[in-house]
């Protein structure tokens, strides 16, 4: 292992920063590429179009020049209706998903078209010692600076639930991100856990640097989901994750979030390095399986929940108090210096161009207000395709974090987390509507609710699952955080797994072990996905049935005079004011039990549930 950098001076942002490098390269050397340009992928608006290009030679654990921090490969592409400068990184041979490679000539950038026609492209690579640091600048690589060409692009062939069938997924001002392609709005339901998904043993020096209390997984429980004709590496390597994937879209599921860091954190056992603190050494052959990985979520209708990184190694501050300290993992100790900038500039351009994705600034994140805007500049500087960037905290710390944040137009959004699920509602209502009275709307999703020892329990006839279990059951996490989410007007919900019960957010490989709950929320996506409400339209209106401290006895969502939803948590009566509204309505019952709808009928006030189960009523106007 090469020895580590030193670092002579600390970083604040914008300030300057001294860098002692080695000048040692690994051997034996091979000779540089011959400036080849090769392109691949299919052609199709939204499509992932890749461009390898053959340049210089160079190793993972190369010192000076560092492949990673001293290069700095960007294309741009244009179209006449838009023009992106896409970030590049080192792909060693090209192939290292299957070979493993450490070294090579190949440098690499995906690119996603928003557009069918003709698209142009020219490539600016520049090298300098601590080039990712941003105070110097570059001299050009000749054998590919300057390079150009261009290429068609087609119509998309995919359907739904494949991304590409809908385009890309964007923050457009509303309270709900938008697809680009067909203009639909995104609700999102699916797994917040586990945050460990990504220490799999199927990829190239995934391992636990603590066994006992987190080894890596193998997913082997759903080894059988895998199916004929979906990716592998290695010879058959990654069924049992891909396998994953297609259980939790088959319930009709379509989210999911990964740690792609968590060294000296609670798992401690994922790192996107070639060592778990080598920051400035990226393992190519392991970010490649990541990716196909993602691709296949991806064309699964699955989307990538980047949380960046966590609290335990996000700055120099430990704990909930945040006490001074000292973290050997943290980047840059919290600051936006050549480490951070790194981590996210790789992050951003072997991911990036994933058509549904948020970046998550941290998980319980204890970074500053300043040192939190400077990584969301930083990220929106380059990230092409401007993909949502949000932010997690404690329970208890949402207002002292989100408050000095609304307005920001770094922040496109919160993701919550709190320790009841009797919050949720009333949570994300009012993130949303202090977002919008800021004059920036945030898209507000709820990613981990619950206590950290119950969260989503599993079924409860799942092996392991306490018989005298007293929390709260699978029941109300449907009643108060899936609906309670929705009907507030938020994004929607990630489940997290709490550690007293099986398959926790530390240690789980089998979804099914919320396999019911998984099955409602497919059913709530696929209602709204059917009924195609005026979402962006809509608003949380608890107040017209009554309800005006938004407690969770029953929620109302509408937009006034044309259709209202209302969901019953304990069936029941309710009323409806309608007085502001003219015509004839009709009622409509939904079972979020069952996913069923039944006929609709004329309205008749009050609202009366069929029994004393949870139902949403449907009234539109005829």
């Amino acid at each position: 292992m090469q020895t580590p950098r030193s670092w002579v001076a600390g970083w604040l942002f914008g300030a300057s920063v001294a860098i002692s490098f080695g000048a040692d390269l690994q051997h034996p050397r091979l000779a540089d590429g011959d400036g080849s340009v090769a392109i691949s992928g299919e052609k199709k608006q939204w499509h992932a179009i890749t461009l390898t290009f053959d340049g210089p030679y160079a190793h993972e654990r190369d010192e000076s020049p560092n492949p990673f921090a001293d290069y700095d490969l960007s294309v741009t592409f244009s179209h006449e209706e838009h023009s992106y400068t896409v970030p590049g990184y080192f792909a060693a041979d090209g192939h290292a998903a299957e070979t493993s490679a450490q070294a090579g000539t190949k440098w690499r950038v995906h690119f996603s078209p928003p557009s069918e026609g003709q698209w142009s492209y020219e490539v600016s690579f520049l090298s300098a010692p601590n080039l990712i640091g941003g105070e110097v600048e570059g001299e050009p690589v000749e054998l590919l600076h300057g390079k150009s060409g261009s290429f068609a692009v087609g119509k998309t062939d995919k359907e739904f639930p494949d991304f590409r069938a809908r385009g890309r997924l964007a923050y457009v001002g509303e309270h709900y991100l938008q697809f680009q392609g067909d203009g639909s709005y995104f609700l999102k339901a699916g797994a917040d856990a586990p945050e460990t998904l990504l220490a799999y043993a199927d990829f190239d020096d995934t391992r636990a640097l603590n066994e006992k209390k987190c080894p890596v997984k193998t997913w082997s429980a759903h080894e059988k989901d895998w199916q004929e004709g979906d990716p592998t590496w290695q010879e058959g390597k990654g069924k049992g994750l891909i396998g994953a994937l297609n259980y939790l879209a088959g319930k009709g599921c379509n989210a999911f979030s990964f740690l792609p860091y968590n060294v000296d954190g609670d798992g401690n056992n994922v790192w996107p390095f070639v060592e778990p603190r080598a920051k400035f050494h990226y393992d190519c052959s392991k970010l490649d399986q990541w990716n196909v990985v993602f691709s296949h979520a991806q064309r699964r209708g699955l989307f990538l929940h980047f949380k960046m990184q966590e609290t335990e190694n996000d700055d120099h501050r430990l704990g909930h108090n945040k006490k001074d300290g000292k973290v050997r993992a943290a980047l840059d100790g919290g600051k936006t210096g050549p480490e951070r900038r790194l981590y996210c500039r790789e992050l951003i351009a072997r991911f990036g161009h994933h058509l549904a994705l948020n970046w998550n600034l941290g998980e319980e994140n204890t970074q500053t207000t300043e040192e939190q805007l400077a990584m969301a500049y930083y990220i929106r500087e380059v990230d092409a395709y401007d993909n949502h960037v949000v932010l997690h905290t404690y329970p208890d710390q949402q207002d002292k974090v989100y408050r000095p944040l609304l307005g920001k137009e770094e922040l496109t959004g919160v993701s919550l987390q709190n320790s009841s699920l009797l919050k949720v509602h009333p949570q994300v209502l009012k993130w949303r509507q202090q977002s919008q009275k800021a004059g920036h709307p945030w898209v507000v999703a709820f990613d981990e609710p619950g206590d950290a020892g119950q969260g989503m329990p599993a079924d409860p006839d799942y092996p392991g699952m306490p018989k005298d279990y007293q929390g709260p059951s699978i029941d109300d996490c449907r009643k108060y955080t899936l609906w309670g989410a929705l009907m507030a007007g938020g994004m929607g919900v990630e489940y997290y797994f709490g550690y007293k019960l099986p398959q926790n957010d530390l240690v789980c490989e089998d979804w099914r072990s919320r396999d019911q709950s998984w099955d409602y929320c497919g059913y709530a996506l696929e209602f709204f996905r059917q009924q195609k409400f005026p979402l962006v339209e809509m608003s949380n209106r608890n107040e017209l049935i009554g309800n005006q401290k938004n407690d969770n006895s029953k929620y109302c969502f509408a937009k006034e005079g044309e259709v209202y939803l209302v969901y019953l948590p304990k069936g029941g009566k309710t009323d409806l004011k309608l007085a502001a509204a003219e015509g004839d309505f009709t009622v409509t019952w939904f079972n979020p039990r069952e996913g069923k709808t039944g006929d609709p009928a004329a309205l008749q006030l009050p609202l009366t549930a069929p029994d004393q189960e949870d139902w949403l009523a449907v009234v539109r106007k005829k």
